[in-house]
């Protein structure tokens, strides 16, 4: 079988040890890369072809960690990242989500929350921190106050099927599993669903499906 390839970026050299440390630790992943900013972004990440990218907020070379992965994702709509990060603010957070972040974990997690977050996300899932989940959650309700805006994204019943999931928070295997279809059948719907609703990211579409009241 093979491991799940993990590339960090994080501006402290303690952080970017213990990171390398625990990742190989883990009898399924491999730590391919860790750097202290964001220079030579593109190179680097194509370089590292990582499955999941774990990237902080606070980095040096340019750009923050938001606007990297608004670059990635630009460049690489596929690759996943996790933001791990001391902030906990509603504007950095929703600024992770839009840029394309997959995931959302504090650093004061603990070690066994960061790499469940990992594989979480390497299987298509959304993992955050509780209390950040907590003021997603809460800024959705806020947000509930004014009338969607009505349109037709044209979703089939099986597509509506799997972004309720995805709201609901569970991973790709996760609704293979509820659904009885194959993990590439959901890769597959998920796809279309990105595209109908014209975004790039899982939380792009969870906001959406919430705001827009589609599930």
């Amino acid at each position: 079988m093979s491991k799940i390839r993990v590339a960090a970026f994080d501006d402290h050299p303690a952080v970017r040890q213990m990171l390398e440390l625990l990742i190989d630790a883990q009898s399924d992943m491999l730590c391919v890369s860790v750097w202290p900013d964001t220079r030579d972004l593109m190179a680097r990440v194509e370089k590292a072809a990582a499955h999941v990218l774990v990237m902080d907020i606070s980095m040096p070379g340019g750009m923050d960690g938001i606007e990297a992965v608004r670059q990635i994702k630009a460049h690489f709509p596929a690759q996943r990242i996790l933001m791990q990060t001391v902030f906990e603010d509603e504007e950095r957070i929703f600024e992770a989500i839009y840029a394309g972040a997959s995931g959302y974990i504090l650093k004061n997690s603990g070690n066994d929350a960061i790499i469940q977050a990992i594989r979480d996300v390497h299987q298509g899932g959304s993992p955050m921190t509780p209390s950040v989940a907590a003021r997603v959650l809460e800024k959705f309700r806020v947000n509930q106050t004014t009338p969607p805006e009505t349109e037709d994204f044209q979703l089939s019943v099986r597509e509506k099927e799997v972004l309720s999931l995805l709201v609901e928070g569970l991973s790709y295997k996760m609704i293979a599993a509820k659904l009885d279809i194959s993990f590439h059948t959901v890769d597959a719907h998920i796809r279309k669903i990105y595209e109908k609703l014209h975004v790039r990211s899982m939380g792009e579409a969870v906001s959406k499906a919430i705001r827009r009241k589609i599930v």
